[in-house]
């Protein structure tokens, strides 16, 4: 069996997170995406475990059931050193118990809580009680952990079960660093809102026997991932060294000459690129055998968007998503494989954007210090497609 997983998300328990994240807003939201497991996130709080418990069915192996999607148990915490770290664990009960291990002083209040612990004491924690750990979008250069360290045996003293490439970066980039030949990748939304073009954003597609947590820990352990989905890194927030007040973009070797501070005063960020230029044993990508492909995403919803110039959240914009939906039966299914004639009877601008994201001619202008990168179709290659 082939599925689509987005193992790591928060709920509206959580800081900066939409109160409509909620087990019954995220179900039918993931459902249209074409999702079919959802990580909780949040596994920790007492509010936010209620919930799953009073609108899921809970099946033998650690899979919470609802009518529109299956979710697993997962949470983000934060350690000593401001390391996030993604849990998958296999029940409520076990959550519940781990819970009274982590020294936490906001464990019952924030849905991503700080523990007083390292890397490596909570993976010892998480290991005993038969969860997986890995460290949550590896290379931002906030909270991760290439930003506090050079190498994950310095934080975990041995491989973390998965790493989390996190927006920013894709397996091109990641599998230039030798240590991580053997680790195997996930690709996650980090969803704080239950709008189609946050949730599953980035997701993974998994061989399992069956939708378990069991299953899910083998289908990871062994490497079973068939492909990773995900934004090219370059739309990325933190992929190139910014300022994160004005947004200029600054070659590392200009941000370090001027102190990592910008002309307007803000705070020149280091981006991802060249982060892992520093860590990196190569110059370029040595993909092992077990890695899957990586393959380029962007929520459809945006591409309506910047094709109409027209807010993702519009009803206008909604609608045209709403009907390629219906029509195709999910947004994956429509964005990947949809004949392009047919989105065209739909929308025919849609359907020009989405000749253009699938071709690769789009124009990408790089992310950086704390903004999202751009997209820009050209219109000139485009026009004759469908005359």
């Amino acid at each position: 069996m082939i599925i689509n997983a987005d193992l790591h998300i928060h709920s509206c328990f959580s800081q900066a997170t939409s109160q409509k994240m909620t087990i019954d807003n995220i179900a039918p939201q993931a459902k249209l995406k074409g999702l079919d497991l959802v990580g909780t996130g949040d596994g920790f709080h007492p509010k936010w475990l209620r919930m799953i418990i009073e609108s899921t069915e809970e099946t033998e192996d650690g899979i919470y059931s609802h009518a529109d999607c299956d979710f697993i148990i997962t949470s983000e915490v934060e350690d000593l050193r401001r390391v996030h770290h993604l849990l998958i664990l296999p029940s409520i009960k076990t959550a519940i118990e781990l819970k009274e291990n982590l020294p936490s002083s906001n464990i019952n209040k924030e849905g991503r809580p700080k523990v007083r612990m390292r890397g490596s004491e909570i993976m010892d924690l998480v290991h005993e009680y038969d969860g997986l750990i890995g460290p949550s979008h590896a290379f931002t250069p906030w909270t991760s952990l290439y930003k506090s360290y050079d190498s994950y045996k310095d934080c975990y003293g041995k491989a973390p079960d998965f790493l989390e490439l996190g927006l920013s970066a894709d397996t091109n980039m990641a599998d230039r660093i030798k240590e991580l030949q053997d680790i195997p990748f996930l690709t996650n939304s980090d969803a704080h809102s239950p709008w189609p073009h946050r949730l599953g954003r980035e997701f993974n597609q998994l061989k399992v026997d069956e939708i378990s947590f069991s299953a899910i820990k083998k289908s990871i352990k062994r490497k079973n991932i068939r492909a990773n989905y995900g934004f090219d890194p370059r739309l990325g927030k933190y992929h190139l060294t910014a300022c994160t007040r004005c947004y200029k973009i600054y070659k590392p070797e200009e941000a370090i000459k001027v102190g990592m501070k910008c002309s307007c005063g803000g705070t020149i960020k280091k981006g991802v690129d060249y982060r892992i230029h520093e860590i990196a044993t190569w110059k370029k990508p040595h993909h092992p055998s077990h890695r899957p492909p990586y393959i380029h995403i962007m929520p459809l919803a945006e591409i309506i968007s910047m094709k109409h110039g027209k807010g993702v959240t519009t009803r206008y914009v909604q609608r045209i998503w709403g009907k390629l939906v219906e029509e195709f039966g999910n947004e994956i299914k429509a964005l990947l494989d949809a004949p392009l004639d047919k989105i065209r009877e739909v929308d025919a601008e849609t359907a020009l954007a989405i000749r253009a994201f699938r071709n690769g001619s789009l124009v990408i202008v790089p992310g950086g210090g704390g903004r999202y990168g751009e997209i820009r179709f050209p219109e000139n290659t485009l026009d004759a497609y469908f005359r």
